[in-house]
């Protein structure tokens, strides 16, 4: 029995009678895919649906890592709907309970649609239901939907359908996505106080420079007084304000539109994704968060009975950094040509010593995802450390450079005020 019937005999009613008889539109899917000799593949698939494309494939003998809707430039969306990864852990969580009870899953999906309050989840999840009444197997109908739940989601999915361990399977990806989301979350706290802090200091600044500052000068200009060089450094700032705002507000937001704009290419993203590795503080702090990641979504794909190669494919690209990415990718055809893991790892650059030395024990005692497991939870520690003293020494010089700004506009205003005063007595 292939592994493709197997899979789709683990989803009860699975029959051509039950399939619907209409016929829908066909769409364009861009995919990638591993072959039966594990290199990767690209191309398009015209199929009714995500889930029916990757199944098409399935059948061709393919093992899909991307499978995404070919858009046109007139369908181009400015934000993607995507659903909260809190309300994918809950529903990850809840079916792993209702098939460890021994629910069917079709009637535990069911249970679930009626309890969740999110809009798009809700009509994510009644789309599956119909896809696996139509004869999809669970992981096909989730990867209809990337929207919610991403590669390494499905393709631990498929995995545990074959094994037949899918509620032990579940709770795992519950478990990796809560960790996902406190690592997330320390990095929001951390950050928030110093942006907060940084945005008011530029809103401070524009206010003085537009509104009150151009006081000040129309004041000193009726008194003909001689102004020290602080106090003119200043008036010809805030002149510059006052009659270039609009240019400078229109430069501002051409400056976000172009970070946007090179954020969803290809090529810009692999520029600013280079340019974060390698920035002071903030390229440690970045590189520890993609190696976490890296590590933990390899052991969880390896401990579910993904093999290798897929792995790595997923794995790459779930490190939400194009140069990670391509480094892991060329450690995969490395491996597919025989020479190991824990050589290319090292060869790759992207590793430090301590990464290195657990691939290697990993690779040579044949416990490999557990090894990671001890990896990423090393580096989540390094990622709060990491976190606490780039908030120690960013909160200090934000209040330094307003501290510098503000001391600045008062000795250069009171230093003119004292002027004044001389002049007139």
């Amino acid at each position: 029995m292939s592994l493709l019937q197997r899979t789709r005999e683990m989803i009860p009613g699975n029959s051509k009678k039950e399939k619907g008889k209409e016929k829908l539109t066909l769409t364009r899917y861009r995919y990638e895919a591993l072959d039966a000799e594990g290199k990767q593949v690209k191309g398009f698939e015209m199929s009714e649906s995500a889930g029916r494309a990757h199944l098409a494939l399935l059948e061709r003998g393919l093992s899909p890592t991307l499978v995404e809707e070919k858009r046109s430039i007139l369908q181009f969306e400015i934000t993607k709907k995507r659903v909260p990864k809190k309300e994918v852990m809950n529903f990850t969580r809840q079916l792993a309970v209702f098939i460890r009870s021994g629910i069917p899953i079709m009637d535990a999906l069911e249970v679930i649609v009626e309890e969740t309050q999110s809009k798009l989840m809700r009509q994510i999840l009644l789309q599956m239901i119909e896809d696996l009444r139509a004869g999809d197997t669970f992981s096909v109908a989730c990867s209809s939907h990337p929207e919610a739940f991403p590669n390494f989601y499905v393709g631990i999915l498929e995995s545990a359908e074959l094994t037949g361990n899918l509620d032990d399977v579940l709770e795992q990806l519950a478990e990796y996505i809560d960790r996902d989301l406190k690592a997330r979350a320390k990095i929001s706290s951390a950050l928030t106080y110093p942006a907060v802090v940084s945005v008011l200091a530029v809103v401070v600044v524009f206010i003085l420079g537009i509104f009150v500052l151009p006081r000040f000068v129309v004041f000193f200009n009726q008194l003909h007084a001689k102004l020290p060089a602080p106090t003119r450094a200043l008036m010809a700032f805030s002149g510059f304000m006052a009659n270039y705002w609009p240019f400078i507000l229109a430069f501002i937001v051409l400056m976000i539109a172009g970070f946007i704009a090179m954020k969803r290419s290809e090529t810009g993203q692999a520029q600013l994704d280079k340019v974060m590795l390698k920035l002071p503080i903030l390229g440690e702090l970045t590189q520890t968060a993609v190696l976490e990641r890296t590590c933990r979504i390899l052991a969880s794909m390896l401990s579910a009975g993904v093999d290798l190669p897929r792995s790595m494919t997923i794995t790459a690209d779930s490190a939400n950094n194009a140069v990670y990415r391509k480094g892991l990718l060329a450690v995969r055809e490395e491996v597919m040509e025989g020479q190991g893991l824990a050589g290319p790892i090292a060869r790759s650059g992207l590793f430090p010593g301590a990464a290195r030395q657990m691939f290697r024990v990993g690779e040579e005692t044949g416990s490999l995802d557990h090894q990671l497991e001890v990896a990423a939870a090393y580096y989540n520690r390094e990622l709060e450390r990491k976190l606490e003293r780039v908030t120690s020494l960013f909160e200090p010089m934000v209040i330094i450079f307003m501290g510098l700004i503000v001391g600045f506009v008062a000795v250069a205003l009171i230093s003119a005020m004292y002027g004044i005063y001389n002049q007139v007595h």
